[in-house]
């Protein structure tokens, strides 16, 4: 039986890609949001070569580009700002897209929800699935609200968090990598023109990228701290306090953030599914099934390959489990790879004194392997 009549569990990035690639391949697309409000929120995103030539696949990329600073290169710095380093990275999504594009995440989301609303998706927004019931055939699925549906396959892509996740019977559950990041959004300084990472300070590494004409996205990455900390208003004069002994241009981004800056604070989680994300006609992707630190910034990219194969996988024409089967013999190894690096380059941030740490050795490695198609 083929697959036509579509649940899309989650509104985010993934959710959002997959809902617009399935419906361009002729599928009846249903999304289902657990916000009563849906538009882009949040901090800046890096968005690498293979994360624009899936957005470019779902007809937003020129949109997003828009607004988005793109660059090819990053800078290496010490913490007091001097340059230790400027590197090209690869264009993981071909010579003609640029290898990376700084954003502002709002701008992005809303870009994608202004594009499933126009592709004739149906969203449904302040509920989720309550309950699953599956069939050889299709799935019957109980909503929050009351109310209920059929479908022919029901996709988790509710985050890392995902209560999908739990549904279909996976018990795989996130776990804490032990460093943490402070993030806000700052005006962009005039000399800004790439993503810059400052090594060697008191912290394991601060940063920032342009994300729009005039604003861009800074961090830090420490180790946990107090758990209480933990959302989108943290204490600006911890970060001051956390983020003292950076200079150059990320100490004056601090210096001149307003005392009203939102300060988002989270403690840094992964997760790999390592087995099948499908069971049944139910399938989770993106970071229900995997999510890693943004040490090589390839968490969006992960998440919307995932959308575009999957998509292209199930309205193909071949029997469902055939699909997911394939879908996972081409996902699984390649979101590995990813995951696996960024775990090392976060254990070789937290001890830098291990034998043979070479963090840009591997972060070249994994965007070189990433330039291969997904």
């Amino acid at each position: 039986m083929p697959v036509h009549k579509v649940l899309v569990v989650g509104g985010g990035i993934t959710g959002s890609v997959l809902s617009l690639a399935l419906a361009q391949r002729g599928a009846e697309v249903e999304l289902a949001e657990i916000s009563p409000q849906w538009f882009g929120v949040g901090h800046g995103i890096t968005v690498q070569g293979n994360a624009l030539k899936a957005l470019r696949s779902v007809g937003v990329l020129d949109r997003v580009l828009a607004r988005a600073v793109p660059f090819d290169v990053m800078r290496l710095r010490r913490a007091d700002g001097g340059l230790l380093a400027e590197l090209r990275t690869p264009h993981t999504g071909g010579a003609e897209l640029p290898s990376t594009a700084g954003a502002l995440r709002s701008d992005l989301q809303d870009a994608l929800c202004d594009a499933v609303h126009a592709q004739g998706v149906r969203v449904r927004l302040a509920l989720s699935v309550a309950k699953l019931e599956q069939s050889p055939d299709h799935v019957d699925v109980a909503f929050t609200d009351g109310t209920s549906g059929r479908y022919d396959l029901v996709v988790g892509a509710d985050g890392i968090n995902s209560r999908m996740r739990q549904l279909i019977g996976i018990t795989t559950r996130p776990r804490p990598v032990g460093m943490s990041i402070f993030r806000v959004v700052a005006r962009r300084p005039p000399e800004m023109d790439c993503a810059e990472v400052y090594y060697g300070g008191p912290r394991y590494k601060a940063g920032y990228s342009p994300i729009s004409p005039d604003q861009c996205y800074a961090y830090l990455l420490d180790e946990n701290l107090d758990a209480s900390l933990i959302g989108p208003r943290a204490p600006l004069s911890l970060l001051r306090e956390r983020g003292a002994g950076y200079g150059g241009t990320w100490g004056r981004i601090l210096a001149s953030l307003p005392q009203d800056t939102p300060v988002d604070y989270r403690w840094i989680e992964a997760i790999l599914v390592d087995e099948p994300w499908h069971r049944g006609r139910t399938v989770i992707i993106g970071d229900a099934a995997h999510a890693c630190p943004p040490l090589i910034a390839q968490g969006a990219a992960m998440c919307a390959e995932d959308a575009v194969v999957l998509a292209e996988l199930v309205t193909g024409g071949a029997p469902l489990d055939k699909a997911l089967d394939a879908f996972m013999a081409r996902r699984l190894p390649r979101v590995r790879v990813v995951l696996e690096n960024s775990l090392r380059l976060a254990d070789w941030e937290i001890h830098p004194e291990t034998p043979g740490a070479d963090p840009g050795r591997i972060m070249s490695e994994t965007l070189d392997y990433l330039t291969a198609a997904a």
